[in-house]
Order: structure tokens, then sequence, then C-alpha cells
């Protein structure tokens, strides 16, 4: 299972437009709590934190972001990175990154509290009119935001920007199949992952695929097969997931983009560690990512079944 996927939010798209109807949620709500892009645990704990409408009804909860309806609950979002100038106000929890717990955190909290952090982001990054420049205000229950300029009144809704990630596979004439990893200067110590990059204006998923495989390693590839899609706003993206056979193996760096690319077979990654291992051994980027869930599965295939 793919962590951040399995949101279980009715989002109420339609009656979150009503502020009436909107009004009447928060006194019962669940306030899911972002401090610079940070979530609410409780303290020492893979556990989320959500709190009442009596702990944050002094912030400004009329920008409370709406998120959805669970099990008869209201979840809010509410930044509180510019109000809460004393974290003892929440006793017995703390502000972390969400990554930093991983997979380890429920799967339905996850995805809620990813949710939270990314239109959280997207309003703080967001505060002035793409058109005009004048200040943009809060709309639709958190879900866009409206200028404040009379003349031009302009809506701005999320945004989340495409990415492809791909595992490049390839049976090489010893009758081993291997993949490429690449890896950046900039992870830690002995990480591979999957290739990936932004999709450009006008470009389809699959020339995404191989323009960035050609453009990070020199490899061509061909028939890229979609696998998988994942939520990752950090800070606002969405991962694409896909497989492709390579057409060509050697090997061209754009230092630009990677530091080191090589083929793996199934045997040698069975012998990496994990992210966030010490030691100078290989590792595998992180549990909770798209790119750990396509190199899984490309290790759980049989050879005879590629």
């Amino acid at each position: 299972m793919l962590q951040y996927t399995q949101l279980p939010l009715d989002r109420h798209s339609s009656d979150r437009k009503d502020p009436n109807w909107l009004i009447n949620k928060r006194p019962a709500g669940h306030f899911v709590l972002v401090n610079n892009d940070k979530n609410l645990f409780k303290a020492d704990s893979h556990q989320a934190a959500y709190v009442g409408y009596e702990s944050v009804r002094s912030y400004d909860v009329d920008n409370a972001i709406y998120l959805g309806e669970h099990q008869g609950h209201h979840y809010f979002a509410l930044d509180v990175s510019v109000e809460l100038a004393d974290q003892s106000e929440f006793e017995h929890h703390q502000f972390v990154d969400i990554r930093a717990y991983g997979p380890v955190v429920d799967a339905h909290d996850a995805a809620i509290l990813v949710l939270a952090r990314g239109l959280c982001h997207w309003h703080k990054t967001h505060k002035f009119c793409g058109r005009c420049g004048s200040e943009n205000v809060p709309a639709e229950a958190g879900h866009a935001r409206k200028c404040s300029n009379q003349q031009c009144r302009h809506l701005t809704f999320p945004r989340t920007d495409p990415a492809v990630i791909m595992l490049v596979h390839y049976p090489f004439a010893d009758g081993t199949e291997r993949c490429l990893l690449g890896r950046q200067a900039s992870w830690p110590q002995g990480v591979y992952s999957t290739l990936a990059g932004f999709v450009d204006p006008g470009e389809t998923l699959e020339a995404a695929v191989a323009r960035e495989v050609m453009e990070e390693a020199g490899v061509a590839v061909e028939h890229p097969q979609y696998i998988a899609s994942q939520p990752w706003p950090f800070p606002s993206s969405l991962m694409l997931g896909y497989m492709a056979r390579a057409k060509s193996t050697e090997i061209f760096i754009d230092q630009d983009e990677i530091s080191e690319a090589r083929w793996f077979s199934r045997e040698e990654l069975r012998q990496f560690g994990n992210w966030g291992d010490e030691g100078e051994h290989l590792k595998l980027p992180r549990k909770d990512s798209i790119s750990r869930y396509l190199i899984d599965t490309w290790i759980a295939k049989n050879e005879d079944q590629v």
C-alpha cells in the first residue's frame, strides 16, 4: 500500500461553499494543526493529534480550511505558524515533519495530515493575486483564494505539480534483468532511487518519462507503463509512477540532474539497507515513497513475468 493515498474523507465540495453549513460544523470539528509545514502529533508517539474547537478558538478559526467528513466527524486544517508563540500551549504534543514517521503513521491519518499540510502551504505561498498583485483572501472554505481588488476578484485554486517517477529495467545479455537507479549528491550517503522529473507544459506523461530518463542518464526507453500515483505535498507534487523498458544500457550522466546512476539486479537490491540507516552501504529510498513502491514491486516480480 502506498502511504498518503488512503484519504477517507467526504469533502462535501458543494456543501462547504455555504457559510451557514460550514460555521455549524466548526464547534464540534476536529482540527489538524500545521506549524511551519509540520503536523501535530502526540508527544513521543507516531499518532496524529486532532484538537477540538475550544483549543483553537483564540486563533484565526474563520480561515480554517474544511477538509471533509469521516465517520460523522468534520475535519479542518488550521495553520498556526504565525500565531503560535509558545508550543507549550499544546502540552503532551509536538509538531513533526510527517516524513520523519513516514509509513508507521496510520494510513487514514497520514492522508489527512498531508492534505492539511499541502493546502496550508498553498495558502501561505499564494497571498497575492497573480493578475493584479492585490492581496488574496481565503474563499470557498479554504479551497480557493479571491483577489480583494473589487475590479479584479480573480479566483485562484490550489495547484499540484505533476511529476513522473520511473523504474527503468532491461534484460542484460547474461540473462539477468537489472533496473536503473540514480542518486543526488545531497541525499544521505549510499541512497539510490528511481529517476524522476516534472512534466513540462504541453507534454504527455509518457513523453516526460522518456525525456527525463534521457536527460538524466542518457538512456533511451520504450513502452512506459503506468503503475500508480502518490500525492507528495512536500511541498506540492503529485508523483505519477511508471515502469519502462530501456532500449540502451550505456549511461551518460548529466551532473546538473544527478551525481551517479547504475544498473542493479534484484539480488543486489535485496542486499541494500534502508534510508536512515547508518553506514556506507547502499540503501533504498524512503519506505513511504512511491520510488520505494516501484522498486519493491519490481523486485517482487518473477524474471519470466517481465
